[in-house]
């Protein structure tokens, strides 16, 4: 028999292989959630003082007696400036203002700036989201209020969902 005819089979069989080889391969994959996004979608909830996991310190005292009904609610749309909280239940005197803005600081995944631009920023405030807890840690230091001297310090925010 001749070598001839049996290399054209084989190397159609061939050729045939690596075209549905190269047609099985995906083309460009959809990008998935941006770390902005993923972080926005770990936030993006109502936050309270509730439950055996949740506390608020001041330079490690206990505040949570004085935050039992503490609300944190935090919003925003991926891709925006800054983005929105809101609270309730804070007592008179308190780091938190009833309503301000917030972004994300150098690290997405672990730094906010609370009220960028004003006044009342809070730069280095740390957080980290656990599953349906989430805790902050900055230090509150506004000079030029009165009373400041009472909530001045280091302050820790463990809140769940």
């Amino acid at each position: 028999m001749n070598m001839k005819f049996y290399l054209k089979p084989v190397l159609s069989v061939i050729m045939l292989a690596i075209l549905l080889g190269y047609a099985g391969c995906g083309g460009k994959k959809e990008p998935g959630p941006s770390e902005e996004q993923k972080a926005l979608d770990a936030l993006s909830a109502t936050w309270k003082v509730a439950g055996t996991n949740t506390d608020v310190t001041l330079d490690g005292v206990s505040k949570k007696a004085d935050y039992a009904s503490f609300t944190l609610t935090l919003t925003g749309t991926a891709g925006a400036t800054s983005y929105g909280y809101t609270t309730s239940g804070r007592p008179a005197l308190s780091p938190w203002p009833s309503s301000g803005s917030w972004k994300f600081g150098d690290v997405i995944a672990t730094d906010v700036i609370r009220d960028p631009g004003t006044p009342k920023e809070v730069t280095g405030v740390h957080y980290s989201v656990s599953g349906d807890n989430l805790e902050l840690t900055f230090q509150y230091d506004q000079a030029g209020e009165s009373r400041t001297e009472r909530v001045t310090g280091v302050w820790v925010f463990r809140l769940s969902k």
